[in-house]
């Protein structure tokens, strides 16, 4: 079903089929490479990445409205350890987008509300923004391997899970070194 989508990106849709008649509706089930890379530092869904689309999208009075889920695979790293992490997320999608000139277009502010339209073309739907937003909420800001991870050992860098059992290291707390010193001093 690729005659939905506008040849600026794959998360432009052409919705120019619904018309302005509300009630009127058509369904978008495809899946897409990423265009680029969404989510946050730790963890996202890489550039290329498959983005596995299942919309609905209806015109009514006001603009378009899209309604589905969108899923993907995510890569990253875990926020103790730096293990590397693979999983998926499945995000929600409820969406507006206002028609020019309509009332909701004139009452509410840019960042309100999409704008059918906003690329630039006209009759399409630009996902990306939306998409962008509701990963970013759907991840977590600190992903770890496992509840119980204890991270990496701050002296050598080791991963503590791997490590021999009593890792530590002897050091001595920097303001009492000169002490430590006239002890060594007094052993010899």
């Amino acid at each position: 079903m690729s005659t939905h989508r506008a040849a600026r990106s794959p998360l432009v849709l052409d919705i120019s089929r619904l018309g302005r008649r509300p009630g009127s509706m058509m369904t978008f089930h495809e899946t897409i490479p990423s265009p680029s890379r969404i989510g946050l530092d730790l963890i996202g869904i890489a550039e290329g990445a498959p983005l596995t689309m299942d919309l609905q999208i209806q015109a009514v009075s006001e603009g378009a409205l899209v309604t589905g889920t969108v899923a993907a695979p995510t890569t990253g790293e875990c926020a103790r350890c730096l293990t590397p992490l693979t999983g998926e997320v499945e995000i929600e999608l409820t969406e507006l987008y206002a028609y020019p000139d309509s009332t909701t277009d004139a009452t509410t502010e840019e960042d309100e509300v999409a704008r059918v339209g906003a690329t630039g073309v006209p009759d399409t739907v630009d996902l990306e923004q939306p998409i962008i937003d509701a990963v970013g909420l759907a991840l977590p800001f600190a992903p770890l391997c496992g509840p119980d991870c204890a991270g990496l050992c701050p002296e050598c860098g080791v991963a503590l899970a791997t490590a021999e059992p009593g890792h530590h290291h002897d050091t001595i707390d920097p303001r009492w070194a000169k002490l430590a010193g006239l002890l060594d001093r007094d052993d010899k």
